[in-house]
């Protein structure tokens, strides 16, 4: 692999190696995260009977506890991570989140499994923003969105792998196995990445006197003064607050209103293959392979695209995904009102797709605002707004919402079913959003 020259604070280029490599590492990084923050999903029916929760409850245990702790550190933790080295930063988060991960198959009550999930939030927490300022560091702005892009291809990963395993392991031995196998790559690939990650600005010190650490007061100041960077937050958060909501039910949804149909089509599939096969292993795998491949190919052609467009100016970085968040909400729509199980998975797959092609400029964006001294900082504050609201809230919004519509006589199935539909509407105004930041994004760009 090739030797590639950084660019670091506006100083002299750092000559280091293997950026494929790094990119390759970090990925999967960001699929072990996902994986271990979103197996919950899949594995939320038979938890839910498991310790008789409501939908609220289920949405605090697949949202709030994780989003709690990790809103809580995840700017402290990108503070110290803009002043030391990243890589170390980023192992060490993922050998706590996949401690916790596996912690979550012991938990006897409610309350141990939320408490568990809390320290899965507190690992995550040094996960995204550390990795996203690192790549910001090793790619050049021109190709900023294409690498941003690789390495958020974990998102779909690990929810392929979270789903299908998840399924496939429950089924078989389990949810509290599930959770176990879970917390295991990530002890592995922890010290890999530690050992054979540089950080360039770390190499940049030792060659150098190191710069001083912007003050978090001024950093915050220099956010907080760009139109652009609250524009592009509030609607990440709000995009994410659907995204999440929707994701930590959608396999209740499918369980709930296509129950029969799923163990039909798993049943036939069992039979052709001559093994045990149940619905859950079907609806992960099927959940997964639709999460997984479309939201990748998404998430690629949304780089590709975004920095394509992008380099006749970065309007790019907000238009592709006020276009996008329009262009989801009929699908979503139709994929909740459908009788046929299938077409309703083809249609789940398609809003993933456009999903992934829209989340790119919304993080390229972030990057491109602040000083390259701020970068993780800025992650992080972008990804405050993304987890307290979108991952925090989106969950309990759509719990509540689907207890409410289900104690007016519709019952769980279809409560569950016009909450989803309820909460789609919020991509309009996401769109709004991003539309307004499209002339700001160009003349506050810095980086």
């Amino acid at each position: 692999m090739s030797a590639t020259s950084v660019q670091i604070s506006g100083e002299g280029p750092v000559n280091v190696g293997g950026f494929r490599y790094v990119l390759w590492v970090l990925m999967f990084t960001c699929a072990l995260n996902f994986l271990d923050r979103q197996i919950v999903n899949i594995l939320a029916e038979p938890i839910k009977g498991e310790f008789d929760l409501t939908d609220l409850q289920l949405g605090l245990l697949t949202g709030f506890a994780f989003a709690a702790f990790h809103a809580l550190l995840s700017i402290p933790i990108a503070r110290f991570a803009d002043r030391t080295n990243r890589s170390f930063v980023i192992a060490g988060s993922m050998g706590i989140w996949s401690l916790a991960t596996a912690a979550c198959g012991l938990a006897a009550s409610f309350s141990q499994l939320l408490i568990a999930r809390m320290f899965v939030g507190l690992g995550e927490a040094g996960g995204i923003a550390p990795a996203h300022a690192l790549i910001a560091d090793y790619a050049p702005k021109e190709k900023r969105a294409r690498a941003l892009a690789f390495y958020s291809i974990g998102i779909p990963l690990g929810g392929l792998l979270g789903m299908a395993m998840g399924g496939l392991v429950m089924d078989a031995y389990g949810w509290r196995t599930a959770f176990f196998i879970a917390g295991v790559p990530g002890l592995l690939l922890a010290p890999l990445l530690a050992v054979t990650v540089r950080d360039p600005r770390i190499l940049k010190m030792a060659a150098n006197p190191p710069v001083p650490p912007i003050p978090f007061r001024k950093a915050l100041s220099e956010m907080l003064s760009k139109k652009a960077f609250l524009l592009v937050t509030v609607a990440g958060a709000i995009q994410m607050l659907v995204g999440f909501g929707q994701a930590a039910f959608i396999a209740s949804f499918f369980f709930r209103v296509h129950g029969a149909a799923l163990s039909n089509i798993a049943s036939s599939i069992g039979t052709i293959l001559g093994v045990a096969f149940g619905a859950a292993a079907f609806l992960g795998l099927a959940l997964g392979l639709c999460r997984g491949v479309t939201g990748i190919a998404g998430m690629l052609i949304g780089g590709q695209v975004t920095d394509r467009i992008a380099g006749q100016g970065y309007r790019a970085y907000t238009t592709i995904p006020a276009l996008i968040a329009l262009l989801r909400v009929p699908i979503i729509v139709a994929a909740l009102l459908v009788d046929d199980v299938l077409l309703a998975l083809a249609l789940i797959a398609a809003q993933w797709f456009f999903s992934g092609v829209g989340t790119i400029g919304g993080f390229a964006a972030i990057q491109g605002l602040v000083h390259p001294r701020s970068r993780a900082t800025a992650a992080a504050v972008y990804a405050l707004g993304i987890n307290l609201i979108g991952l925090g809230v989106g969950p309990l919004v759509v719990g509540m919402l689907s207890d409410l519509i289900a104690s007016d006589g519709r019952g769980p199935a279809e409560g569950l079913r016009w909450a989803l539909v309820i909460s789609s509407g919020l991509l309009i105004p996401v769109s709004l959003l991003y539309w307004a930041a499209r002339d700001l994004i160009s003349q506050e760009s810095v980086s």
